[in-house]
């Protein structure tokens, strides 16, 4: 297994550590820099300056399917394109990935998330990301690297759950549902992304960066597990069911819990964007 003696990367790492690893055949980055008011700043960024070795992948048409005004502003990518796509850049199953962005792990998350979701473990999240990467004096490089294809070969497993999933469940004791935007949106307010304001009904809401210390760096295992329980409420992470506007930032939170040791948390991939679509699903404000 790629990693560090034998052991795989599953949660986060340092920038140090993967200093120390940068150019080793088995450890792959990647840049998924992006944001949502210019969707080819990403691109920009990467081309002017990026991690040694690092590809790019745009969260738009790389981490996501095509919108249909239905489905949501990212619905999940086709499990087998997103495949293709991740072998053609040389990622096997034993690759030890680490990926980054320049927004707290929020884009980053997303990518984390979608390996796991299609079996591949070995994949962790650079913590405090680029700027993070520039402040422990890593080297960066425009150059792009020659990508070595593989075949990536997807194992899908139950980490998502769809629409109609969390409209049956809204009334089962059984699942918890955790909003990971912003407060004043979770509450209706000031909302400027989504044609509607509100969450689901019954939803907690954890924004996503309170995983995060004021160094940008993920807070401590231990101190994750306490808010994260206090969150849960005495629910088990299984009944955990993660969403925010699109299924991007959630992915942090399922991330956190990940680095919190609760695992088996799921993610509503159409999120507020979807949810609010349909003028029949209920909505709280």
């Amino acid at each position: 297994m790629a990693g560090v003696r034998g052991l795989s990367q599953t949660t986060v790492v340092a920038p140090e550590l993967l200093q120390a690893q940068l150019g080793h055949p088995d450890w792959l980055v990647i840049d998924v820099r992006h944001q949502l008011a210019d969707v080819g700043y990403g691109e920009r960024s990467y081309a002017e300056a990026h991690i040694p070795g690092a590809f790019f992948l745009h969260c738009d048409r790389d981490l996501s399917a095509p919108m249909t005004g239905s489905n949501g502003r990212h619905p999940l990518p086709d499990p087998q394109q997103l495949a293709a796509r991740l072998g053609s850049i040389g990622i096997g199953r034993q690759t030890q990935v680490v990926v980054y962005d320049d927004a707290q792990g929020m884009i980053a998350g997303r990518l984390w998330w979608l390996l796991r979701w299609l079996g591949h473990e070995a994949v962790a999240v650079l913590d405090g990301g680029w700027q993070a990467w520039l402040e422990a004096g890593g080297a960066v490089s425009a150059e792009l690297p020659q990508p070595t294809p593989c075949a990536f070969v997807p194992v899908q497993r139950n980490f998502a759950v769809d629409a109609q999933f969390v409209r049956k469940m809204l009334e089962a004791p059984s699942m918890r549902l955790v909003d990971g935007r912003a407060a004043d949106r979770f509450r209706g307010e000031n909302e400027t992304i989504d044609p509607v304001g509100g969450h689901i009904p019954g939803a907690v809401n954890r924004f996503f960066r309170d995983n995060l210390a004021v160094d940008g760096h993920f807070k401590p295992a231990s101190e994750l597990a306490a808010e994260w329980r206090n969150i849960l409420a005495g629910e088990s992470a299984e009944a955990v069911v993660h969403y925010c506007g699109s299924g991007v930032s959630a992915c942090h939170n399922i991330l956190a819990m990940e680095i919190a040791g609760l695992s088996g948390s799921r993610l509503y991939g159409g999120s507020w964007s979807e949810w609010c679509a349909d003028p029949q699903r209920p909505v709280a404000r």
